[in-house]
């Protein structure tokens, strides 16, 4: 191969641009970002930097002596894929061909229809975006957070430390049900209550009020919460509709062996973007976390330079952390398809906890709040285990 081309300048397209170069790989290297900025740190955007304890320069993800000897194509969005000419267009109206192609474009935060043009309501998932939330957070009022998911719950954490009244909506009638099971997932949305922020659950939004200024959010069941900053956290929706048309299989994002190898050669796709095939669970997931971003791009690339010639190996099992109210949580494997959950040691009420799931008497995930010793055995287990 004498070009490759990463689509996506965020982790896992930085990972991906690292692994070529480890595994060998001396050609041209180009690197294609749609924001303007180098790569950074996604997880402290709705933490540490939200809060104003850690600024920018904290964020760099490459370090100050490495050069991957690549060009950095940064502010320029990919538009459509060339499968014949193996070329990528761009939105300016140029192209590059290439004889590799990582596909690292990540996702994008949902938002709330009817929103467009109201001043106050937010979505977190760039630079840009905390940007934009931190300067309103840092003038105090009353914020409503749609959506008790993890980046939901993080942002309702940190605007509570930073004296807002906080109020967290989820249509759901447990939060945290999907990705931790239902009783561990009351267990772990518990801590807004238990540090006095609202939490109104099982009940849909209907819409937004105010006529340049958002000042209340419609509840589906008629009640209006006063809102001075509205965040919506409802999901993401992998970033791949610039890929319609190319022959690449798109499910979910696009779909992926377990090594990251797509549905035409030579291309292979990483991060947030990707659907990978699960060996253990025998369907595809998409995994929208840091460790994913990171680690599995070493598979897709011994796979891109081999031209597909290897065996694909078994992914570890996706893990992630949240930390919420000075509660560390962490997470490993999957909830989905657990036929019991129990607590291994800790008190659930007291929010210290490791409780670990089983299919059928085997361990098939695990869960700590403040338990970050037990918690990395019984990771370690798992992956061995499954």
């Amino acid at each position: 191969m004498r070009t490759v081309a990463v689509v996506g300048a965020s982790l896992a397209g930085l990972s991906a641009a690292r692994s070529l170069r480890k595994q060998g790989y001396d050609g041209r290297l180009v690197v294609i970002g749609d924001e303007t900025h180098r790569p950074y740190d996604r997880p402290p955007l709705s933490k540490e930097f939200l809060a104003g304890t850690i600024g920018e320069a904290d964020l760099v993800l490459e370090t100050d002596d490495e050069d991957l000897r690549a060009e950095w194509l940064l502010g320029a969005r990919a538009t459509g894929l060339d499968r014949m000419r193996r070329a990528l267009r761009l939105a300016d109206g140029s192209e590059l061909r290439a004889d590799g192609i990582v596909i690292a474009t990540g996702a994008a935060a949902r938002t709330l229809p009817g929103a467009e043009g109201l001043s106050g309501v937010h979505t977190l998932r760039t630079l840009d975006d905390a940007r934009a939330l931190r300067d309103e957070l840092g003038r105090g009022g009353r914020l409503v957070v749609i959506g008790g998911g993890f980046i939901g719950a993080e942002v309702a954490s940190t605007a509570y430390a930073l004296g807002l009244d906080v109020t967290v909506i989820e249509a759901a009638p447990t939060p945290l049900a999907g990705p931790l099971g239902e009783r561990m997932g009351a267990i772990v949305s518990a801590l807004h209550a238990d540090h006095g922020v609202r939490l109104l659950c099982g009940v849909g939004v209907k819409g937004l009020s105010g006529e340049r200024q958002v000042d209340a959010v419609l509840l589906e069941d008629g009640r209006s919460v006063p809102a001075d900053i509205v965040v919506v956290g409802v999901g993401a929706r992998p970033c791949v509709e610039w890929l319609e048309g190319s022959g690449l299989a798109l499910d979910n994002g696009v779909k992926c062996g377990a090594d990251g190898r797509t549905s035409l050669a030579g291309v292979v796709a990483v991060g947030d973007c990707a659907n990978w095939y699960d060996p253990r669970a025998g369907a595809h997931r998409r995994v929208e976390h840091w460790t994913g971003a990171r680690e599995r791009p070493d598979a897709a690339i011994a796979t891109l330079l081999a031209g597909g010639a290897v065996e694909p190996g078994v992914p570890r099992p996706p893990y992630f952390w949240s930390d919420q109210y000075g509660v560390k949580i962490q997470f490993a494997g999957h909830a989905a398809g657990a036929d019991s959950v129990t607590v291994e040691e800790g008190a659930a009420d007291d929010r210290d906890v490791l409780a670990v799931y089983r299919r059928a008497g085997q361990p098939v995930a695990v869960l700590g709040m403040n338990q970050p010793r037990l918690f990395t055995r019984w990771r370690k287990q798992l992956s061995v285990s499954l």
